[in-house]
């Protein structure tokens, strides 16, 4: 299976038996994203972390006990 990454539009070959490849043929949203693409983007996740200033938005915690 042909697959283009998202983010540098490079194309790779995926074995048609690949459980990534599975999901993507099944479920359309999914998309592909190469690993030097992941990689560098976890990286510099990180490293906004590691500065202090980067806040991730997440839903508050309410403990309903209803």
């Amino acid at each position: 299976m042909k697959v283009k990454c998202v983010i540098c539009d490079t194309v790779h070959d995926l074995d048609n038996n690949d459980p990534l490849a599975k999901k993507l043929r099944n479920r359309p949203i999914h998309t592909y994203m190469c690993s030097t693409c992941h990689d560098r983007i976890e990286k510099r996740t990180l490293d906004r972390w590691a500065t202090g200033n980067f806040r991730p938005y997440r839903d508050r915690v309410s403990d309903d006990d209803w």
